[in-house]
């Protein structure tokens, strides 16, 4: 039992070490790499209003472009890295933004249901809560073969539950013990473990997968 304790004590000092390195990194991203493309842009944008010559003045605005899509695709990725709703306004406000950076990404409509009064939630266990709804979500992208999620919070007394249903293609989860998808469920199962919670994962060929995420609160 002492050996079981001191594995989940461990597991969740590396994952927590882990969080910090990468909201470290996505605050870097946006507010040191990302202003600093953004102090160039505004440099060529008026060097590019002052310039008479025409194939310079084009190749010029080609530079901006090339700069303003980088740094959308670097404010994408610190999101991703670590949203700053998490933070400052909430699990809900986190899964939201999310969700918008999702089906702008990979085309997939997510209806989101939410009820019950949202609660205010320690920020390791927030953080375990939407990496794991992150990792199901990427999952469905990559495998799921759908267009369509329905994703429902409901904010309980005592419990957080959030259910996932992909309305994909499925999957035969005995055969998935040995693949490599596997390891990313088993660390989802780990996450929700870790925090007294739970990632329970359903599947049927033809009929979609379902992941029920509960979090006592």
């Amino acid at each position: 039992m002492e050996h079981t304790e001191l594995k989940q004590q461990i597991s969740s000092y590396i994952i927590q070490s882990q969080e910090e390195d990468i909201k470290r990194i996505a605050l870097e991203l946006h507010e040191g790499v990302g202003q600093n493309l953004f102090s160039i842009l505004t440099g060529l944008h008026f060097v590019e209003s002052s310039m008479e010559q025409p194939h310079l003045k084009i190749y010029l605005h080609q530079m901006t472009e090339l700069i303003e899509k980088t740094i959308q695709e670097l404010r994408l990725l610190s999101v991703e890295l670590h949203p700053p709703a998490l933070s400052t306004l909430g699990l809900l406000a986190a899964i939201k933004s999310y969700i918008k950076l999702y089906t702008s990404t990979f085309g997939i409509l997510v209806n989101l249901e939410t009820s019950g009064q949202e609660k205010q939630i320690p920020e390791q266990k927030s953080i375990a809560v939407f990496r794991v709804c992150q990792e199901a979500l990427a999952n469905i992208a990559k495998h799921a073969d759908t267009s369509k999620i329905t994703m429902s919070m409901n904010w309980e007394d005592s419990q957080l539950s959030i259910s996932i249903f992909d309305h994909g293609k499925g999957f035969q989860q005995e055969e998935m013990k040995n693949h490599p998808h596997s390891l990313g469920i088993a660390a989802m199962e780990e996450r929700m473990l870790l925090t007294g919670g739970r990632c329970v994962i359903s599947s049927k060929i033809g009929e979609g997968t379902s992941i029920e995420i509960s979090l006592p609160i």
